[in-house]
């Protein structure tokens, strides 16, 4: 089944939410309240054909007002959008000279004056860069603490007027904003009567924002009045398709920062609020409202004024955290002596072990055996890390049983030392292993190369071929008489010249795998070759006959024939004999196919057949007078 794209399923799940509206609460139908959402945009629109034509004439005159303001403020100045033109009042007709433009000012460390002092200051020196590049230019300059609390006052004007706006410099504010805005206008035209506040924090709240920070969000769900499913399928519900949305106002604002979506549920949120839950308490303290109904920004007020404080419950367990988490490290510090430290070490030399060829062995032999094999008999590794892994194993023990009770600092820290010098050491033994077995395996491929050459040269009739004259009587007696291509040489020739290098010590890695290849293709044809050298031998060993509307064969294999009564019945009735001096065959015993394959087996060479004339009597006796003998078959 094709997996649908992600988009394309929170789609699906909003139409399912939409559809089945009346599960969630319809007491909240058509609600009119004085807490209804204010007016907000549609989301974030293109700019029309006319504002793009005139961005493009005032690009110059914009560059020329941005350079010089942050020349003049440098970081303090966050962004500088155009904004869309001002709709004329009734009656007048609109400027289309005017341009107007937003500058977004941070002001999160401003201490030497008040803001609204700041404010002033900055709008009329702006102002006067303005004016010196184009009297056309009308800035409005915004302050982060007037755009805060123009969100804390629920005026929502200034978010509008940013998420509308075209941003000519942004170092993150900007965006944030726009791809928030956007974001919240789609999950309030969906959830409104769900959404008790949409917050902005983190990052961009504090003055720290970059073009790539993230966009902290979160999102307050009442689940006070839900009765048709549980407060768990509300979230889940309303969260998949919230964090659908954010990934789509991505899309329409083309903005890259990611929206860090968290979803919480009401009750859940007054529960982390009696329990002092920190990140609650910085979410309050930091956060701004996007959107409120009214419980975010008295809750945020509370805390101010010292009204919001943990239960006397939420500051037991905040003390007692202290030694549990104490308790935990000490935990923490026994499981890496006792496990994490162990298997660090223990599987790799078990692997080692397998590498060399040894089934994998139990963990109270993997010490002995390293230092049997790779210490004492190889001569690859030094006793000092077979040390390391006994130590180990013993610590181990040590703790498992309870003779130890816990391990100190510098006893974790020489663990750790000794796992990582061990673990480096292993790596160079696998290297040490694998090359040892790349060189053994030179001298199996010679010899089972060899091995199947000598079988066909004696297939051939040609016995007892030293190892020095196996080329060139390969050559003559299967290549130069056109049994075997020419290419099958080559390849003999290779691997007899990979065995001498492997003889002198200059087999490299890249020669090994070459070798292997090669003896692959070789063997396969060689092997081919015999069976079908074999197939027709075999064949020459047939007497087939017809009697009745069946076809029978007898097998003269040396001194006993084997004679099948009805080579096309399912189970084969076989029966045998053997064959006198005279060419006659035995008393016939019962036989199988099994041995006869058994016997074909132990033959290397099959003998060529001399039929006699005692035998054609003995055809009529086993299929009747009227056995025909077929020819050329």
């Amino acid at each position: 089944m094709t997996k649908k794209p992600y988009k394309q399923t929170k789609k699906e799940e909003a139409k399912e939410v939409s559809k089945d509206n009346n599960e969630f609460d319809e007491s909240k139908e058509g609600d009119n309240s004085s807490d209804k959402l204010p007016p907000m945009p549609p989301g974030m629109p293109p700019l029309s054909k006319e504002a793009q034509e005139k961005l493009k004439q005032i690009k110059d005159k914009l560059e020329q007002f941005k350079k010089k303001v942050i020349e003049k403020f440098d970081k303090y100045i966050s962004g500088i959008a155009l904004l869309p033109p001002e709709k004329p009042k009734e009656g007048e007709k609109p400027d289309m000279n005017k341009i107007n433009v937003l500058v977004l000012v941070d002001d999160s460390d401003s201490k030497n004056m008040s803001k609204q002092e700041l404010k002033s200051k900055l709008a009329t020196i702006i102002d006067t860069i303005a004016q010196e590049v184009d009297k056309n230019i009308y800035p409005q300059t915004i302050i982060f603490s007037e755009l805060w609390q123009s969100c804390y006052d629920a005026k929502y004007d200034l978010l509008q007027l940013a998420a509308l706006s075209a941003p000519i410099h942004d170092t993150g504010m900007l965006s944030a904003v726009k791809i928030a805005e956007v974001h919240k206008t789609m999950v309030l035209k969906k959830f409104e009567k769900y959404i008790v506040t949409y917050v902005l924090s983190g990052s961009l709240i504090r003055g720290q924002a970059t073009p790539t920070s993230d966009i902290d969000v979160f999102i307050v769900i009442d689940d006070t009045d839900v009765k048709r499913m549980t407060r768990a399928e509300l979230k889940d519900k309303l969260r998949a398709i919230i964090i659908g949305m954010g990934i789509e106002a991505g899309e329409i604002t083309g903005i890259k920062n990611k929206l860090n979506i968290q979803v919480y549920i009401l009750t859940d949120f007054w529960d982390s609020l009696k329990e002092a839950n920190p990140i609650i308490f910085t979410l309050l303290r930091d956060g701004v409202p996007f959107f409120d109904r009214g419980i975010f920004m008295p809750w945020k007020q509370l805390l101010r004024m010292g009204k919001i404080k943990p239960s006397m419950e939420a500051i037991d367990m905040f003390m007692n955290s202290g030694e549990q988490m104490l308790k935990r490290v000490g935990f923490k510090v026994k499981e890496i002596g006792m496990e994490d430290t162990y298997y660090a070490i223990l599987t790799p030399s078990q692997a080692a072990l397998m590498l060399y060829g040894i089934p994998p062995p139990a963990p109270r032999e993997t010490a002995q055996l390293l230092r049997e094999v790779f210490v004492k008999k190889e001569k690859l590794l030094e006793e000092e890390y077979v040390k390391i892994l006994e130590a180990n194993i013993n610590v181990r023990k040590e703790l498992e049983h309870g003779t130890k009770e816990n391990l100190s600092g510098k006893e974790l820290d020489k663990l750790l030392s000794d796992a990582d010098k061990f673990l480096k050491r292993i790596k160079k033994l696998f290297t040490q292993i694998e090359l040892m077995k790349e060189k053994e395996s030179i001298v199996h491929i010679y010899e089972t190369v060899v091995t199947v050459v000598r079988d066909i040269l004696r297939i051939e009739g040609i016995e007892k071929v030293k190892d020095a004259e196996i080329l060139s009587i390969f050559e003559n007696e299967m290549i130069h008489k056109g049994l075997i291509p020419q290419q099958y040489l080559r390849m003999l020739d290779e691997i007899i010249k990979a065995k001498k290098d492997y003889d002198a010590g200059k087999l490299g890695k890249t020669e090994v795998e070459q070798a292997r290849k090669t003896s692959g293709d070789l063997i396969k044809f060689l092997v081919e070759y015999m069976q079908r050298k074999r197939g027709r031998e075999l064949e020459r060993t047939k007497i087939r006959v017809k009697h009745g509307n069946r076809y029978g064969e007898v097998l003269l294999l040396d001194n006993i024939a084997f004679i099948i009564h009805d080579i096309d019945h399912k189970e084969k009735e076989i029966s045998k004999a053997n064959i006198k001096p005279d060419g006659s065959l035995g008393t016939m015993e019962p036989s199988n196919l099994e041995e006869l394959e058994k016997h074909l087996a132990k033959i290397e060479i099959l003998p060529k057949v001399f039929i006699k004339e005692p035998i054609f009597e003995n055809l009529k006796n086993i299929f009747g007078k009227d056995v025909e003998i077929l020819i050329n078959y």
